[in-house]
């Protein structure tokens, strides 16, 4: 490649050079040169020797590169080839670095954890920690390398939650990030856990459960679901929960196949059941009898 200049460059000369049927080079001296292509394009490159050899770094465009982030790119390069590295694997090394920090995102890795416990959560539980994550979690930092997220960005995201009303949520996500972070580090891919430094950040609301029915009240409360406005499956659902005192799920998901209306026996298999252990209601014979006048609709209707 011919040489037009000797010369420091300077930013005009460059960007008043033009382009020719053969490539040629404008020198700045130490080994840094400009390639004028014949397509008009100029590339800085870098020529050193490394173990007697002489080697050629592509350092980057102009003017995307000035003159003065050239020369400080080359000054750079300089140091790595005392160090006998070359340039271009370094380069190679770092982006590859970045790479990976960008897939070790904290939505990248709470993704790869929720995989890994889906065959042990019911749909709905599944569904839950999805929806949380996705809407409080991701949005604040989802993108940062996991290793970059602070106790103090964990903190932020479960005050906002506790004040909008859902404290359970945010000791919720608080759990969950924890998980994600332990997961992070047994997949080393993280230091530590932050969220741990965060139990108790949150006060956990005290639970007020409903007031028990007490059995005269019971006569009132079947007379009214057989008064109100709805439809008969709904009806027939409510007064089965009574009777049967299965969870709401249970019965809505539950499939004739269960039933057996002869023996007065449903069979809730085992994986339907929140412990994954087979339940059997065992009705008598009056109760069969009520089933087979009621059921007229599918329970999957429910």
């Amino acid at each position: 490649m011919a040489v037009r200049s000797s010369a420091r460059l300077t930013d005009a000369r460059i960007r008043n050079a033009k382009k020719a049927d053969a490539p040629y080079k404008l020198s700045d001296g130490g080994g840094l040169f400009v390639a004028i292509q014949p397509t008009g394009a100029k590339c800085w490159r870098y020529r050193y020797r490394i173990g007697g050899r002489e080697n050629l770094f592509a350092i980057g465009e102009y003017p995307a590169l000035s003159l003065q982030q050239a020369r400080a790119e080359r000054d750079k390069a300089r140091d790595l080839i005392k160090q006998g590295i070359h340039p271009a694997a370094q380069r190679r090394a770092q982006k590859l670095v970045a790479t990976r920090q960008a897939a070790d995102t904290f939505e990248a890795i709470a993704k790869e954890w929720i995989e890994q416990k889906r065959k042990d959560w019911s749909s709905y539980y599944l569904s839950q920690v999805e929806t949380v994550l996705s809407g409080d979690v991701y949005p604040d930092i989802g993108r940062l390398p996991i290793k970059a997220v602070q106790a103090a960005h964990l903190l932020a995201i479960l005050k906002r939650v506790e004040r909008r009303g859902a404290p359970t949520i945010a000791i919720l996500i608080r759990q969950w990030s924890s998980a994600i972070f332990r997961y992070a580090v047994v997949t080393l891919r993280a230091d530590q856990d932050p969220a741990a430094a965060l139990k108790g950040a949150v006060s956990k609301p005290k639970t007020k459960h409903k007031r028990a029915l007490a059995q005269s009240e019971l006569p009132d409360l079947l007379a009214k679901v057989e008064e109100a406005r709805s439809t008969p499956p709904i009806k027939i659902a409510l007064q089965l929960l009574l009777l049967t005192f299965v969870r709401p799920k249970e019965l809505r998901d539950a499939a004739w196949s269960e039933f057996d209306l002869d023996k007065a026996v449903w069979e809730v298999p085992d994986e339907r059941m929140k412990k994954g252990t087979r339940h059997i209601v065992d009705f008598h014979l009056k109760l069969s009898r009520v089933f087979h006048r009621k059921l007229s609709h599918p329970l999957g209707a429910v």
